[in-house]
């Protein structure tokens, strides 16, 4: 990307649980000013429709840029095509065990792929629980890559108060993550001394 240009956020959600992560990540990385590339999987958007209640033309209006999986001549599928980070939000295990074992079969894969070879943040929200053996080998293989395991816990030291909050916090800290410009997640500020100590 050319100085000044909009850092680009590519963003993928498959079917696993927990839509509402990669909603708002789309949406609170345009709020910074992003760029936002999209890619659906099938299972993706079926889970949207039924935790959120929203639809594929829903979804995609939330982006600059939507893809389906199958469009593996998108510009997301080069390494050529400069982007910031890739965030898989959620992601299903099924897309875990490809993206650890280099298996670019659709362009959800093939982004991540580009995402590693071209040594880019690469940010996987994992959904799943609990982890069987396979599942942390291919994690591990992942973050011995370059990757980042981020599974969406939420920082309950902070109290929040709501489902919202706490999925708002935890996009908060991925986006900080993937080194998005003026994502600023609550920092902890240490406990107050107890009065009767």
């Amino acid at each position: 990307m050319t100085s000044g240009a909009r850092p680009r956020l590519v963003v993928g959600i498959t079917g696993a649980t927990g839509a509402a992560y990669g909603v708002q990540l789309i949406r609170r990385a345009r709020m910074l000013g992003a760029e936002t590339h999209l890619i659906l999987s099938p299972a993706g958007v079926l889970n949207a429709h039924h935790e959120l209640g929203m639809g594929r033309d829903a979804l995609e209006r939330e982006a600059d840029r939507s893809y389906a999986p199958g469009d593996v001549g998108a510009c997301v599928a080069s390494g050529s095509f400069r982007t910031a980070a890739m965030v898989v939000a959620p992601c299903s295990m099924r897309t875990l065990a490809a993206i650890a074992n280099g298996l670019s079969d659709n362009l959800m894969t093939r982004a991540a792929d580009v995402t590693l070879k071209e040594r880019r943040r690469l940010i996987l929200m994992v959904r799943e629980t609990p982890f069987n053996l396979a599942h942390l080998r291919n994690m591990t293989s992942v973050t011995e890559m370059g990757g980042i395991i981020f599974p969406p816990l939420p920082a309950l030291y902070l109290k929040p108060q709501s489902i919202d909050e706490m999925v708002a916090e935890t996009v908060e800290r991925v986006l900080e993550m993937a080194q998005l410009p003026g994502a600023e997640p609550q920092s902890w500020q240490g406990l107050r001394p107890s009065s009767t100590s």
